[in-house]
């Protein structure tokens, strides 16, 4: 079977994670435990989760001329990422995220984008152009948001499949719903698309409903331990989350979206991908840190085999 080449287009961050009792409201100081410091980056999580899973994929992102951009781009190649669309900013230091982890394994994360915010579509349609065998464009905000609306048009006109992990949360403009294959929002990210508040099935139907009215063809709303909704042509399902003990949530939606457009990419069909990402996705969670969590396909029940 011929796999689709998955292309990843996004941000490459290095994570300096400190576990702690609880996150630290505003003016608190909170004395914390374990330091970690880690390769992240939505996009480099994304690119790496369809490496470790098993996807073929060329990454495209840019990082500063500086330690940390050497040793994502060491990282990357080393776990068979395509890195030769990995752009150099000798300017702007590498991208940074600042994480606090509590003892539930929920997180808080401020990014400071660096090179990440530089990437131009210019920049993008040069590389695209010469990734004859694009299957699957699997896209995230992390990076400027005409240069997402760029690649969106870019390959809904060559025919190339679009996975819309619209995270950050930030509004977009309506005219780009319809050039999304699957969008895959949590539940935040949801409400801040729709407006509705998802805090259950009901409400991730009603906001998938209206993502769909909007132009998306697949909707899919995850739902953290609930699992996640998913609506195509007017039928709705959901799909269970994989029971386990979170230790830290940090990068498990980016292995959820890297393990589906892998599931897609192999000829799965969605719900069947979807169940084989909510998996990767529970057994990160397992573990501390971004990159340093992502499973390897060895470590999967596939729903199919």
């Amino acid at each position: 079977m011929d796999k689709k080449t998955i292309v990843v287009i996004g941000s490459t961050n290095v994570d300096m994670v400190v576990k702690t009792h609880h996150i630290p409201g505003p003016g608190e100081t909170v004395l914390g435990g374990i330091f970690l410091m880690n390769s992240g980056g939505k996009g480099a999580n994304q690119a790496m989760s369809v490496a470790r899973l098993g996807g073929s994929v060329s990454f495209i992102s840019k990082v500063g001329n500086d330690i940390f951009g050497k040793q994502a781009i060491r990282s990357f190649a080393e776990a068979g990422i395509d890195t030769s669309y990995l752009l150099i900013d000798n300017d702007t230091p590498s991208g940074v995220a600042l994480i606090t982890v509590d003892e539930q394994g929920e997180n808080s994360i401020v990014v400071a984008s660096g090179a990440n915010a530089n990437l131009t579509p210019g920049e993008v349609q040069k590389c695209l152009q010469k990734i004859p065998d694009a299957g699957i464009l699997l896209i995230q905000l992390e990076i400027p948001i005409d240069t997402v609306e760029f690649a969106l048009g870019y390959a809904a006109a060559h025919g190339i499949k679009v996975i819309l992990n619209p995270a950050p949360g930030r509004p977009l403009r309506s005219e780009l719903f319809e050039l999304i294959d699957i969008v895959t929002p949590n539940s935040n990210e949801a409400e801040m698309l729709t407006g509705i508040v998802v805090n259950d099935v009901d409400s991730a139907r009603r906001a998938a409903e209206l993502l769909q009215k909007k132009g998306v063809k697949n909707v899919v709303i995850t739902l953290g331990k609930e699992g996640a909704v998913f609506l195509q042509d007017g039928k709705f399902d959901t799909i269970a989350a994989t029971k386990i003990k979170a230790v830290d949530t940090t990068g498990a939606g980016d292995v959820f979206n890297g393990a589906l457009a892998v599931g897609i990419a192999e000829g799965k069909d969605i719900l069947s991908s979807l169940r084989f990402a909510c998996h990767a996705a529970a057994i990160t969670t397992t573990r501390m840190g971004a990159q340093s969590a992502i499973p390897y396909r060895n470590e999967l029940i596939d729903p199919d085999t």
